[in-house]
């Protein structure tokens, strides 16, 4: 089922046939670094990822993380969407990407689409986020779409700190307050 369009994206709900991207996504090392292993090892643990976790976040909230896939040729690449976890008030937009995908914009392009549904279809006004406070890339994505970095949280079950923004849901363009853009994080460990 599409769920939205932008301008260079389509974001779906997951299938079953997405198990192989789901396996391959989940093992990058990229997913493993900033999100963490969620010990899904064969497509058949894929499919049963798909149906349990992403399936059941459809069912139990109406929203979860949808397959990203490029307009031109439709191979699903990234999952993006919106997560109620423990430990935070409001739900919280994820993204995760293959690293063919990386640096072309579609995380910000799929995030600020997520946001625009949160807001007219879901009628949710605020929205979090958190990453790990090494994954720079994805903080600048945040500040880019309009988030403000509220602190460090420690989530239940999360080893470490995760930087923690907030998004309020306004009738505004993302970038129109500049002032939050290049807030800097205080560097942990440098």
């Amino acid at each position: 089922m599409l769920i939205l369009k932008t301008a260079r994206l389509l974001l779906r709900e997951a299938v079953d046939d997405d198990a192989p991207f789901v396996l391959a996504l989940l093992n990058s090392a990229g997913f493993i670094a900033n999100i963490g292993d969620r010990g899904v090892r064969t497509e058949a643990e894929a499919r049963t990822y798909i149906a349990e976790r992403i399936h059941g976040s459809y069912r139990e909230h109406g929203f979860g993380m949808w397959v990203v896939e490029p307009l031109e040729d439709g191979a699903a690449m990234g999952l993006a969407g919106l997560v109620k976890r423990d430990g935070l008030d409001v739900p919280d937009v994820g993204y995760a990407f293959l690293p063919h995908a990386w640096g072309q914009g579609f995380a910000q392009e799929a995030a600020a689409g997520v946001l625009g549904l949160a807001r007219t279809t879901l009628g949710i006004p605020t929205v979090a986020a958190i990453t790990t406070p090494e994954n720079e890339a994805s903080m600048a994505v945040l500040r880019k779409i309009g988030f403000v970095y509220q602190g460090m949280i420690q989530l239940p079950g999360h080893v470490g700190e995760s930087t923690h923004f907030i998004h309020h849901n306004e009738e505004r363009e993302p970038d129109a307050n500049p002032d939050h853009r290049n807030q800097r994080l205080p560097l942990r460990g440098r």
